[in-house]
């Protein structure tokens, strides 16, 4: 009697254990991207799971993986049907964006159409981006910090940056002024992670601002420790074999000038608060400072070029707090030596890189890629904002910045470092 139930509660426990295992592989693998495989997708050995590439690195699948790969994979059609609804609904409702933001209505779009037959061999310069990247990471000596580390070695903390699409498998890794809102709002698109009165929104343009920029909207890296705690890094590894993964970058001078416009020459209470005032009174010997930026810009009281500059510079800084995202670099954001990327965009070729990147994601006809900003900061600004800085200065902030600018094949701005 004793063994009967013993063997009944065996198999009670066993089978909440199993379902228990298929939620939580469903929820972190999903369904639609064993299906929706886009052109990056590497291909597999007869028999192989989707999902999961063989490698070195991999031991054999067990069993219950297997078990689970076969269920999941009992949906295919109901699944394929589901997602071609889900693309007659959202190209329905991918005509021209309404500009609905002041912000955006302030700084004005670009609508100038792009000749096909003029844009850019997109296929070998991809070719050319990644091998740069990959020749430098792999050059033992071309060193910076963190390079040498491993996946596993990065915090927790430093992968809030990648945002996961489990609908479509891919991951984007955001960098700051590097038309990061927009792509954002791709994203919540393409995952519908966002609702407008119950309905995903549709158009990328519709989605406000504020909503973008809500670290609650996006499913990123650095809450799978939450969700899935020991399992998290495990699955992690799948979805970085797996799925497409992309980055955009920009001349790294060029977006330091971006991010001070930004911040430091728009009204904004929180970089005011946080860093306007300690650099106020650290580099231009201000006392008294008002507490709010709008008493502060109307006596005035500005943050100057120089002194973000020596901001960066001063080693006081980092030993505080981490750099704030928006001048932090692109190598510890984005871990490019850790994350094989499958594509490298950057946006002073934005409209070309967005266009062919949605085209081979297989997206491109549920939207379009906002345009781009016509005021957008030009590189041709550099020599008169760097004109008042001294020359040492900028020698060592291209020491700073210099790994960005090697791995994403920037040139040396050979005209700022010498006399």
């Amino acid at each position: 009697m004793t063994k009967a139930r013993l063997l009944r509660l065996s198999v009670v426990l066993v089978s909440i254990f199993m379902i228990l295992l298929i939620i939580v592989y469903w929820d972190n693998v999903g369904t639609a991207h064993f299906y929706l495989h886009t052109s990056f997708s590497r291909p597999h050995s007869p028999g192989a799971i989707p999902g999961i590439t063989a490698g070195e690195d991999w031991q054999a699948l067990p069993d219950v993986d297997e078990f689970l790969a076969k269920l999941l994979s009992s949906s295919l059609k109901q699944n394929s049907s589901v997602s071609r609804k889900a693309e007659q609904l959202l190209v329905q409702g991918s005509s021209k964006p309404v500009v609905n933001n002041l912000e955006e209505n302030v700084r004005g779009y670009d609508w100038s159409t792009h000749n096909a037959r003029n844009s850019l061999d997109q296929e070998k310069l991809q070719i050319e981006r990644q091998r740069t990247l990959r020749e430098f990471c792999a050059n033992s000596s071309f060193a910076f910090p963190t390079k040498d580390r491993s996946f596993d070695d990065i915090p927790n903390y430093e992968l809030n940056h990648l945002i996961v699409d489990d609908r479509h498998g891919i991951i984007y890794c955001y960098v700051p002024k590097v038309a990061c809102t927009n792509w954002k709002r791709v994203m919540i698109v393409l995952s519908e992670s966002l609702l407008d009165q119950g309905v995903p929104y549709r158009n990328p343009l519709d989605i406000p601002r504020e909503h973008v920029h809500n670290t609650s909207t996006h499913l990123t890296f650095n809450k799978f420790w939450r969700r899935y705690g020991k399992f998290s890094r495990h699955l992690m590894k799948i979805k970085l074999k797996k799925y497409t993964k992309f980055l955009f970058v920009r001349d790294p001078f060029v977006r330091l000038i971006s991010a001070f416009r930004s911040k430091f020459e728009l009204e904004n209470e929180e970089f005011y608060r946080r860093f306007a005032i300690p650099m106020l009174k650290l580099y231009s010997n201000h006392t008294n400072l008002p507490t709010s930026v709008s008493e502060a810009f109307g006596a005035g009281l500005k943050v100057s070029f120089s002194d973000f500059i020596q901001y960066l510079l001063d080693p006081r800084t980092e030993k505080m707090a981490p750099f704030n995202e928006h001048w932090r670099q692109v190598y510890r954001l984005c871990h490019p030596c850790q994350i094989d990327y499958d594509f490298i965009g950057k946006l002073e070729t934005l409209d070309e890189d967005a266009a062919y990147l949605l085209q081979l994601l297989k997206v491109d006809r549920l939207l379009r890629f906002p345009p781009s900003y016509r005021n957008r900061t030009a590189s041709s600004w550099e020599d008169d904002w760097f004109a008042k800085i001294p020359l040492a200065w900028r020698q060592q902030l291209y020491k700073l910045y210099e790994a960005d600018f090697v791995l994403f094949g920037y040139p040396k701005p050979e005209n700022l470092l010498k006399d």
